[in-house]
């Protein structure tokens, strides 16, 4: 009985909590700490979303509850939005919602919970093994969304910067554009994506010495669009990487605000800073149009569902085991 008490005592606490002001907000706005008063005397309230149920028939009445659908954009087979998952249409988006449809084994596979490894790709590795597999992606078609971006198709409104390339040079143009899992609301969790113009550079492995002054010039635009777009931020809040593997095998950096919380796909090992890549670069022996980062041996993570885990690095792993 004086435990039911004390529950009720302190639960009774929050509706008498007084709001000043919002003190922080996380970069996903999933948790929020607010200063206030109860009874005059200074408080802080800490509010966190709760996880997402997991039984079947759960998920399915929030998914009938969805209100207030407001789309983002749609590229290709990709859509985004917000939404609201309470009653009422007074009520502010509290979700962001991305739709593949339709989806295909990749992406399942993607978003299916999977362990990771640690893998090093030799430059005869990625030569025999891994090269073929990119060229095998890249024939499969599943770039329309990005041609459509660079085309000028779809989310033309989003674009943020395009830049010629210096001199007009087309093969050195880029566009600048918010990542589709961005909600574009809060500035802390800035993810914003430059794709290349041109079709030649897959991923980061096709980078050479003489790519560096691009790389120079890319990232100085891409800093100066950036802080220009959204005032509030400096150029050194900003972090720039490429993603080795990538999830499209066509050459892009992400852009986020160096607050975003770090996630796998920041983690060491996936995330590979751009400046360290220029000086890598700039490091190397050998001709510009030759040296390279294909003459590198690289260590990353790979999830084990990856056709390249499976395909090619569990098997090498086998035969060295098993030597």
């Amino acid at each position: 009985e004086a435990l039911m008490e004390e529950n009720k005592a302190s639960e009774a606490l929050i509706p008498l909590f007084k709001l000043e002001k919002l003190l922080n907000q996380d970069q996903g706005g999933r948790r929020i700490t607010l200063l206030g008063s109860i009874e005059d005397k200074p408080a802080l309230l800490t509010a966190e979303r709760a996880a997402f149920p997991s039984d079947i028939k759960t998920l399915e009445a929030f998914h009938r509850c969805l209100r207030n659908v407001k789309n983002l954009g749609t590229n290709d087979i990709y859509h985004w939005y917000l939404a609201s998952a309470s009653q009422g249409d007074d009520n502010p988006p509290d979700l962001k919602l991305n739709l593949i449809h339709p989806c295909t084994d990749k992406h399942i596979q993607k978003y299916s919970p999977q362990g990771v490894r640690m893998v090093t790709e030799t430059p005869e590795i990625y030569k025999d093994r891994v090269r073929p597999y990119i060229i095998k992606q890249r024939e499969e078609g599943r770039l329309d969304w990005v041609f459509n971006l660079l085309e000028g198709r779809k989310e033309q409104k989003d674009i943020i910067y395009r830049d010629p390339g210096p001199d007009g040079a087309k093969d050195e143009a880029f566009l600048l554009a918010p990542d589709l899992n961005w909600d574009r609301k809060i500035l802390a969790s800035m993810h914003l994506l430059a794709i290349v113009e041109r079709r030649d550079i897959w991923s980061m492995r096709d980078l050479k010495k003489t790519h560096i002054t691009w790389l120079k010039h890319m990232r100085a635009k891409i800093l100066e669009a950036t802080v220009q777009k959204y005032p509030d931020l400096e150029k050194d809040q900003v972090k720039l990487y490429m993603h080795y593997q990538p999830t499209f095998y066509h050459l892009h950096i992400h852009v986020v605000h160096v607050m975003l919380e770090p996630t796998s796909t920041q983690a060491i090992g996936k995330a590979f800073g751009l400046e360290h890549l220029i000086d890598q670069l700039e490091t190397m022996a050998g001709g510009p149009e030759k040296a390279g980062m294909a003459d590198l041996t690289l260590t990353y993570i790979l999830g084990e569902a990856h056709d390249l885990w499976t395909q090619v690095f569990q098997p090498l792993k086998g035969a060295v085991d098993g030597g």
